[in-house]
């Protein structure tokens, strides 16, 4: 049985069970996916200031990682233990409301409440003319570069191509000892990803026009091979398949490689840890033809179907989204505004390194709104470790997850 059914049978025993979770009244229960050491304690600090100003309501916060988050949701769905709200990655949306456990927040919002948010980023969630979702997070991705190594290797500014990103790493990788070109994912969340950004490059889509698996297409095949030319020439840091994106985020902040791709929140994790390292923030390099692409992301918070406490779970959703609140979450982990308000404060308006992500965003792709999709993107991750590792064809393993991602696709 794939992913996708196991996931989908347990969203259907959890209906079944909705009797067994009724929730203690007055308790709203909220699970939290782990952004960074910061979450846990934002999120306690809401809850504490809301309960204050609202007796008779307790907030409970469970904070996880975002690599079981979903296995969590689906045992505790089947299970009937479902929290009332719970952040989730938007991509998961689809396969959450045609099981329809996640309940539809039309009827609490009010003109005044969507006008909070930017349209781009509370779209995502709307699905059939409802709303599922609130965007708790967004963000882009764009390439960090360590601007002490560019100058030890005599590199003048940084690469705007693919080719001039290889020749930049192979004399980073040259300088010698415990350092490292290019900084390249190949591990758990999002591996997948660090891949599309060579695949978009190359002129490829995820799907094309006629809803298949494109990663059997020329421009993925060419950004296969850049990457295992990059591995071959020593111009990635050794091991790439054990090292996940926090793994080479840390790299990054010890000044061990050259350059990387990955989101806003590592510039307030280089402030905070390392201070002194002196680094820019520049597009993802374009492929031949000049393309380009960086990848859009939004959670979402959502309330479910079954919780017994859906007015209180929404008034603290409400308050969430107030500008303050909205303010220090996004500020502390190093996201893009969702909030009209929040994207015209000071902070954002005079922060040089999001305003590289941001100008980024005409070029955004999102994940495939397709049920399935995370099922996919393991078969995606998983051919690609074969081909960092050197294990078979590259292209016969990349016709193979295509092969397997359509399969999925038909369903």
């Amino acid at each position: 049985m794939t992913k996708t059914a196991l996931f989908k049978l347990g969203l259907a025993a959890g209906l079944s069970l909705v009797a067994v979770a009724a929730a203690q009244a007055g308790t709203v229960r909220v699970t939290v996916a782990e952004y960074s050491a910061k979450t846990g304690p934002y999120f306690e600090e809401a809850a504490k200031s809301f309960e204050a100003a609202n007796p008779g309501t307790d907030i409970e916060i469970e904070v996880v990682p975002w690599d079981v988050l979903l296995q969590k949701l689906t045992t505790d769905i089947a299970g009937g233990s479902n929290a009332d709200l719970s952040i989730i990655g938007t991509r998961w949306l689809l396969d959450f409301v045609s099981q329809e456990v996640a309940e539809p927040l039309d009827a609490y919002i009010t003109d005044e409440f969507k006008g909070r948010f930017i349209d781009t980023f509370l779209s995502p969630s709307v699905m059939d003319g409802k709303t599922y979702g609130l965007p708790i997070a967004a963000s882009a991705r764009a390439m960090y570069y360590n601007k002490a190594l560019f100058e030890q290797a005599g590199i003048a500014e940084p690469p705007k191509t693919w080719d001039e990103l290889k020749t930049s790493a192979e004399k980073i990788s040259g300088l010698g000892g415990e350092v490292y070109g290019f900084g390249l994912q190949g591990k758990e969340i999002e591996t997948d990803v660090y891949f599309y950004y060579g695949m978009w490059s190359y002129g490829a889509e995820i799907l094309g026009a006629d809803g298949t698996s494109g990663l059997d297409d020329p421009g993925a095949i060419e950004a296969a091979k850049l990457y295992k030319g990059l591995i071959d020439a020593k111009a990635t840091q050794p091991g790439v398949t054990s090292y996940s994106r926090e793994d080479v985020q840390n790299l990054f902040k010890q000044g061990k490689v050259g350059m990387m791709i990955t989101a806003p929140f590592l510039s307030n994790q280089i402030k905070e840890e390392a201070p002194d390292l002196k680094y820019g923030v520049t597009a993802i390099p374009a492929g031949p033809s000049g393309d380009r692409g960086t990848y859009g992301v939004t959670d979402s918070i959502i309330m479910f179907k079954n919780s017994q406490v859906k007015d209180e779970a929404w008034k603290f959703m409400d308050y969430l989204f107030t500008t303050e609140m909205r303010s220090k979450f996004t500020e502390g982990e190093g996201f893009l505004p969702v909030n009209k308000e929040v994207a015209a404060s000071d902070y954002f308006v005079n922060n040089a390194d999001l305003k590289e992500f941001t100008a980024l965003l005409p070029d955004a792709r999102f994940a495939p709104v397709i049920s399935g999709w995370e099922e996919i993107a393991q078969i995606t991750s998983d051919a690609l470790q074969k081909i960092y590792l050197g294990e078979g064809d590259l292209e016969a393993t990349l016709k193979d997850a295509a092969a397997k991602a359509d399969a999925i696709l038909k369903q």
